[in-house]
């Protein structure tokens, strides 16, 4: 997962739409899957570009988690690697409207509801380096 953010406190949210593979009408902060052949980095700049036409200015490693869910009657088990992005806000639009009903900017605190499953514990682990 990445968590967007502008330097001035304000983070990027974008709400899933009707196809959306999974929770649907939920904000989340953004995501993606590493591609074979792919670095991470490269991987980090790719999503947050096509996701949301932002440049990547800086970003921090976090931490890594192991996400065990159930979708659709199967279980899964993901290794999300958390980052904590700079972006740069010009021209930050909904790059994926196919995907998200919207997008928008939170201030620390005040972030939207419903929110993703995964994003309460991202909080909860992370929330000391999102500042």
């Amino acid at each position: 997962m990445y968590y967007c953010h502008d330097g001035n406190g304000r983070v990027l949210f974008s709400k899933r739409g009707q196809t959306s593979r999974d929770e649907i009408g939920r904000w989340d902060i953004g995501g993606g899957g590493v591609e074979f052949g792919e670095t991470i980095d490269e991987t980090l700049r790719k999503e947050v570009k096509e996701e949301y036409n932002a440049n990547v200015l800086s970003y921090e490693f976090l931490g890594y988690r192991d996400v065990h869910r159930e979708h659709e009657a199967k279980k899964t088990h993901w290794i999300a690697l958390d980052f904590k992005v700079l972006v740069d806000p010009t021209g930050v639009k909904n790059n994926e409207p196919h995907k998200f009903d919207e997008i928008g900017w939170f201030q620390m605190g005040n972030f939207p509801q419903p929110q993703h499953s995964q994003f309460p514990e991202f909080l909860r682990l992370y929330k000391d380096k999102l500042k």
